[in-house]
């Protein structure tokens, strides 16, 4: 299974690499109207600046860490025997474990997801759209908040999930590539005017191909043909 991943993780890397650059354009298009997105923007960078001056939020994030796991554990139909947060590290007790489960706090922004619940559920009710802008700027600050504390995670620390999942690089490959769809949701969600996930895709599926075409025709030539 292991020896399977790690394949599944090397042919994943041409993919992750395309959706970066895709990602990249999908940033450039919305901050290219930077008076619409300016809250959202306003946000993330007020995190960045609050986490490396003032305060980490170790705790916090400790938090929605670990009750990720459990929910997404829950929801799979595992029996969570006990949770446990502290200011550096926490755990979640289980009956059975999988990949979803195990990798799910990484690429899930669960203060993100509230927040969006809140104001969509609050939003039948009230009409909330002379708070929008304060909506991106909470939107853009968990959403920085995330990225920044889950990079921390996963390379300032020993991370047991990683190995737990399938192995280092099948984890981080999937680790990234899972977050940059979040992110291309979520930029497609808040700013649809400006996204285009079907030309995203396409161009994902296009670049991939090509790549994937290239190197079947390097092994043709080089390898197989000089055996």
């Amino acid at each position: 299974m292991r020896l399977l991943k790690l394949l599944a993780a090397l042919l994943l890397s041409p993919v992750v690499f395309f959706a970066i650059v895709e990602v990249i354009h999908i940033l450039w298009a919305v901050l290219g109207n930077f008076q619409t997105a300016a809250a959202f923007v306003t946000g993330a960078a007020v995190y960045a600046l609050i986490h490396y001056t003032v305060y980490d939020f170790s705790r916090m994030y400790v938090f929605v860490h670990e009750m990720t796991h459990a929910l997404v554990a829950f929801l799979c139909g595992s029996r969570v025997r006990k949770v446990s947060v502290r200011k550096e590290s926490g755990y979640v007790k289980m009956d059975k474990i999988n990949t979803f489960i195990v990798l799910s706090p990484y690429f899930v922004p669960g203060y993100v997801l509230l927040v969006a619940f809140v104001y969509v559920v609050a939003d039948l009710f009230v009409d909330l759209t002379p708070y929008r802008q304060a909506f991106l700027f909470l939107v853009g600050f968990f959403l920085s908040f995330h990225f920044i504390q889950t990079f921390k995670t996963l390379f300032e620390s020993d991370q047991p999930d990683l190995e737990l999942a399938g192995g280092k690089l099948f984890s981080i490959i999937t680790i990234s590539l899972a977050n940059l769809v979040v992110l291309a949701l979520v930029l497609k969600g808040l700013f649809p005017e400006q996204v285009d996930l079907t030309v995203a895709g396409k161009n994902l599926l296009k670049g991939t191909f090509n790549l994937g075409r290239i190197l079947v025709n390097y092994i043709i030539e080089h390898i197989i043909n000089a055996l």
